[in-house]
Order: C-alpha cells, then structure tokens, then sequence
C-alpha cells in the first residue's frame, strides 16, 4: 500500500470515530471518509524520480482528492440533506460504481427511494468488491428486514458480529432494526 493510501486509511479511520463521536447526526452512521479507489494504471518502469512517475503520482493525488470530494458531497447530499436521488447521480458521476462505499450508499438510497431491486443489485455489488464491508452486511441486513425477511437479516447480523463484533455501529443499528425499535 502506498504511503499516501495508507494515510488516507488512517484518515478516514478517525474520520470514522469523529462521526462515532457525534460529529454527524445519529442517523448518519456511514462514513464520508471512503478509501480512494486503486490506481487502474500499472508502475511506470525505470528510475523513481523521472519526471513521468512524478506527473503520474501528482495525477493519482488529484484523481484521490477529486474522488474522496466528490464523495463527500454525496454523503452530504443523501445524509444531511436527504436528497437520495442527487446523491446517486453524483456518486455514479465519480466513475467508481465498483467501489464498496460508493455501491452501499448507491444501494442506501435506493432503498431509501423504495428501488428495491436497485438497492438490491447495489448491495450485492458493493459486497462483490469487498466482502467484509461491514456497512453494507448491515444495509443489506436492513433490506431484509424492511422485505419481511427477519431470518435473513439476523444471518447478516451474524456476519456483521463476525467482521466488527457486538458493539460496532452496524450490529447496533441493524439488531435495533431487526428487534423494530429502529427505522433505518
């Protein structure tokens, strides 16, 4: 991982326990800190300071920063401002419909649309990219519940338990939902 990516990890893990922290209305719970998306590009080849693998880090830089930006005014959009579809639109716009945040909360405001099947396909993808997303576990949880599927969302409590244990935001949130003292 390179240097920058893992600073960017660690930045969004605090970002992570500031929203815990209450930085971030109760109902906000997804983070707005994602992890950028890998480079698609493969090394350049020779010296580490020619002046292409310098142009080609700044680029990547800029393309992170464009990413993590543009991500975070959707997460506004749809958390803040409960404006589900725009979020979509501008989270389809940054190019990275695979990534595993932007597909959750692509999937999250389709549920909060009632596009089912949409939220559905989303969550599904988002756990194709990465299959220990808590969050999504969690959403999609929620998803079943919503469809009258408690035994499926307690499979997926299951699973969220297994990646971040009792006490992490998503197994509360979902058993809550689960138990029908949340709506989420």
């Amino acid at each position: 991982m390179s240097a920058i990516r893992l600073t960017l990890a660690l930045v969004a893990a605090c970002g992570l326990g500031f929203a815990i922290a209450g930085s971030y209305p109760a109902n906000a719970a997804e983070t707005n800190n994602p992890t950028p998306p890998a480079p698609t590009q493969s090394e350049p080849k020779g010296d580490a300071t020619s002046s292409k693998q310098k142009t080609k880090k700044k680029n990547e830089k800029k393309s992170e920063q464009q990413f993590l930006d543009g991500y975070r005014a959707a997460h506004a959009m749809i958390y803040q401002q409960h404006d589900f579809a725009a979020g979509i639109a501008s989270l389809k716009a940054l190019g990275h419909d695979d990534h595993p945040d932007v597909a959750n909360l692509i999937g999250y405001s389709s549920r909060k649309l009632g596009r089912y099947d949409d939220a559905k396909l989303w969550y599904e993808k988002a756990l194709a990219a990465d299959p220990r997303h808590a969050r999504t576990w969690s959403y999609y949880g929620m998803w079943h519940a919503e469809q009258g599927n408690l035994l499926k969302a307690r499979d997926y409590l299951t699973q969220v338990a297994s990646i971040c244990g009792t006490d992490c935001r998503e197994y509360v949130e979902l058993k809550e939902v689960i138990e029908g003292t949340r709506v989420y």
